[in-house]
């Protein structure tokens, strides 16, 4: 094993498609992406932070449009948002298994009873937020800095306006520590990085490279 770091959309990319992995990761070809829903998305964890360490962000509040001053509004008034303030754009990094995972917190909170790992979405909640691995490195990394029963992630989506609550136990602590292990492993030893082919495709930005590479 060396000293590799990786990272949720990392081992999220080799599980969709090692081949999208290995274009992304190894060869390091970036492509255009639309970058009008990335960039309200920073906005609103730019003012976040400064707002959580108790900055006066009321300039910034101003310069922004409506539909943003809307979903900033929705995040101050969120119950979650509103518990006691640990740390905001914080990274962790620990050891699992011999392979080194990271990743960057928008938000850690509590309260008397528990511990809260906050991540706001202006876009798309993942589709089984209980085993994506945004939430299953975070809370394994957590877990081992803390070492709590009582620790909590949290997706605050932002554009339906609900929560989703995913608490940290020792049977989810033993099935993400596993999946989280083999996915390093299997991104470790990949000597051929295969496409997989699925309806996911059409939407990848990769889609025309994806394709001379398989008709080869």
């Amino acid at each position: 094993m060396d000293n590799q770091i990786f990272y949720p959309s990392m081992l999220k990319c080799f599980s969709e498609c090692p081949l999208k992995y290995k274009l992304k990761y190894i060869d390091n070809l970036s492509m255009p992406q639309n970058t009008s829903s990335a960039q309200k998305g920073k906005k609103i964890h730019a003012l976040a932070n400064f707002y959580l360490k108790g900055q006066d962000i009321s300039k910034l509040e101003n310069a922004l449009n409506y539909e943003e001053k809307a979903i900033f509004e929705k995040l101050k008034q969120n119950a979650y948002f509103q518990k006691e303030y640990i740390q905001s754009e914080y990274n962790l990094t620990a050891k699992i298994n011999g392979y080194w995972i990271s990743g960057r917190l928008d938000a850690l909170m509590k309260d008397a009873e528990n511990y809260y790992i906050l991540d706001y979405k202006t876009g798309s909640v993942p589709k089984n937020p209980e085993y994506d691995f945004q939430t299953m490195l975070y809370l394994i990394i957590l877990n081992k800095y803390l070492n709590k029963s009582n620790l909590n992630f949290i997706y605050i989506d932002l554009k339906n306006d609900k929560n989703y609550e995913i608490k940290l136990n020792d049977k989810l602590t033993s099935e993400y520590e596993k999946i989280i292990t083999d996915t390093c492993r299997n991104i470790s030893e990949c000597s051929t990085h295969t496409a997989n082919k699925d309806k996911r495709c059409e939407f990848c930005e990769y889609q025309k490279i994806c394709d001379y590479f398989v008709d080869l």
